[in-house]
Formats: C-alpha cells, structure tokens, sequence
C-alpha cells in the first residue's frame, strides 16, 4: 500500500515570543501537544508531526505571525476560541478557505483557516 501524503512536510517554524509560557498556554488551548517546555523556549507538536519552537526573543508588536494554522472544522475552531474569551475577530467566508484572526499573548495576528484538503490524508 503506497503512502498518499506528500513526500515533504515542514519540520520546524520558529517564533519569537515576549514570555514562552503565555504563548506555549495559548497554543496548547488552540490544540498544539507540548513536547519540551524550558524557561527561554518550548518545542509544540502540531498534525503531521510539525514542531512549532517558541523562543524568547523580543517580537515586533503587531506584526503578524508568519504562519497560519489550518483546522478541520472552523466553526468549531471558532467557538473553541471565543469560549476561552480571546481576541477574535469574526469568521471570513472565503472562496477557497474561511478563517479568522486571533490575537497571540503578544499582540499578533494568528490566523486560523479551514482545510482545503479535503478527504486526502495530510
């Protein structure tokens, strides 16, 4: 039986944070497993095994974050995120993705998009 999944996937995506434990708290109420925690950095697992390495660093403020997070269900996704009271913005009803932005602990733009991949194993 061959594999369906692309043969590539993304490793690792580095993201400056003000406090490694706020923001290692708000991705883990967005889904993302914990893999190591220390004070100055934290190593999140995310679907298909992409590791999300949060450093402290000071991040420019309101500057997005260079990535987006894509969920199955993004109504679920959304009610998921009001019910924890975080900034966000309403659902955009796209073409291709809907999605919505969530305001990180410090103070970025994180969006979070519906899947376009359909039935196919990612």
């Amino acid at each position: 039986m061959s594999d369906p999944r692309p043969d590539i996937a993304i490793g690792h995506v580095r993201l400056d944070v003000s406090n490694v434990a706020d923001s290692t708290a708000f991705f883990v109420k967005l889904g993302i497993r914990t893999i190591v925690e220390q004070d100055d950095f934290s190593v999140l697992e995310l679907r298909g095994g992409t590791h999300l390495v949060l450093r402290n660093w000071e991040a420019p403020e309101s500057s997005p974050v260079g990535f987006d997070i894509m969920v199955d269900d993004i109504d679920a996704a959304y009610a998921k995120v009001k019910g924890y009271g975080m900034e966000v913005s309403d659902i955009r009803r796209g073409r291709i993705h809907d999605n919505f932005e969530v305001q990180t602990p410090d103070h970025r733009a994180l969006t979070i998009n519906s899947s376009h991949a359909g039935d196919r194993a990612v």
